[in-house]
């Protein structure tokens, strides 16, 4: 008899994969096992208490450390939307998208707005046990073409070299970017959310792709002829917006949304949480405010 184990890695993104392999077992180990797990599970399916089930309990929204508009955004909300809704909410920064993701399906935090639907779609692909959705668009990153050495798409030269993200979902989100700046056509039907560079169809530049996380693209930024990613980390990098070249509206599945854990989403605390960042004041401080501009846009952006 076997079963199966799981071994753990974490990649560049910060979020858990898991791979498995099978090692000899014997039944009595498994009961015992089975038997410890259900000790730890139950109580949980059951709907052990948390801030989401508490009256008057302050709900922590999450973001990454270090990303300012995010957490800008949700202490704005909790200082002027959320008591409009009856409740508190305060911000929590937690330190990548694994810790993230787990706090919200284990109801340590109220949600984050972390995440867009696919990214939140590879984080559960890679850890099943996570129980966490979507809850509401909420606003869109500012995510465009950067070039140190060319002022337009069409300056950057034949055999180029371009820069995408190493992730599936924003590389695919790269690849939007690039053909709504005439550089590249993708195949006819190739979904917006799942497209690779194998997904190609016309590459009239004859130009060449290479995979970057993050932080390595916008420090590489002046040894490519172009990058595509999020505007948040070219100008956390001190890059000045005007090398940011083409930016057009990202499509609604990269939309940044509040998620939230799944568990709680029909308790009191977690609807109101939603209703407060529907709430139209957050669109009119996304559009308006200083902090936020040209890192965080409204859902109306166009």
């Amino acid at each position: 008899m076997s079963a199966e184990t799981r071994e753990h890695t974490t990649d560049d993104h910060g979020f858990e994969l898991r791979t498995r392999r099978r090692w000899p077992f014997v039944a009595g180990g498994a009961v015992v096992l089975l038997g410890v797990a259900a000790a730890i599970v139950v109580p949980r399916l059951g709907g052990e208490s948390t801030a989401n089930t508490q009256a008057g309990a302050t709900l922590y929204v999450a973001t990454a450390e270090g990303n300012a508009r995010e957490q800008a955004l949700i202490e704005y909300v909790a200082k002027e939307v959320a008591p409009k809704h009856g409740i508190t909410v305060a911000f929590k920064a937690l330190a990548d998208s694994n810790t993230i993701n787990r706090a919200v399906s284990d109801g340590e935090v109220a949600g984050t707005i972390y995440q867009h639907r696919l990214w939140l779609g590879q984080v559960l692909q890679a850890n099943p046990d996570f129980r966490e959705e979507a809850a509401t668009p909420v606003f869109r990153w500012g995510f465009g073409l950067w070039s140190a050495k060319w002022g337009s798409p069409e300056q950057i030269p034949q055999g180029g070299t371009v820069s995408l993200y190493s992730d599936p979902a924003n590389e695919s989100q790269g690849l939007f970017v690039l053909q709504e700046a005439g550089l590249i056509t993708l195949k006819e039907g190739t979904d917006v959310g799942s497209a690779t560079v194998d997904d190609i169809a016309q590459n009239p530049k004859d130009l060449k792709f290479t995979l970057l996380d993050f932080g390595a693209q916008s420090r590489a930024l002046p040894d490519l002829d172009a990058a595509v990613g999020y505007t948040e980390y070219y100008l956390a990098a001190k890059v000045p917006i005007e090398q940011q070249i083409f930016a057009p509206t990202a499509p609604d599945e990269f939309a940044g949304q509040l998620t939230i854990g799944s568990r709680w989403k029909d308790t009191d605390n977690i609807e109101a949480l939603v209703a407060t960042f529907q709430d139209p004041a957050v669109q009119e401080y996304l559009a308006t405010d200083p902090e936020v501009k040209d890192v965080l846009l409204p859902l109306d952006a166009r």
